[in-house]
């Protein structure tokens, strides 16, 4: 962490995770974690998709599609975005991490 960052404990999809962020930043990144916890416990509610890192994937993919929808309708803000990009593969690689240790 930066000197100009602390650590936020967020959940997704009922694990906890700790992400350095600015106190700038941390409007935007709770933003995005309400918004991927409630795409991930779509797909889980749906039972098609098993385990914690197939529904990121999915959920992922899914995300990927609806940015690429907006950039063809005109509405695509580049900044924004690349703020969203990152701050969701900080969340994928964490959720990711204590994964290998499953197999």
């Amino acid at each position: 962490m930066s000197k100009n960052s602390k650590g936020l404990d967020i959940n997704i999809l009922g694990r906890e995770f700790r992400v350095a962020c600015s106190e700038q930043e941390e409007p935007a990144l709770l933003k995005a974690v309400q918004y991927v916890d409630a795409k991930m416990r779509a797909v889980r509610d749906q039972g098609k998709v098993v385990g914690v890192d197939r529904i990121a994937i999915m959920v992922a993919l899914n995300m990927a599609h609806e940015m690429l929808n907006a950039r063809s309708d005109g509405s695509f803000d580049m900044v924004h975005l690349e703020g969203r990009i990152t701050d969701i593969q900080n969340l994928i690689e964490q959720a990711m991490a204590g994964q290998d240790e499953l197999f």
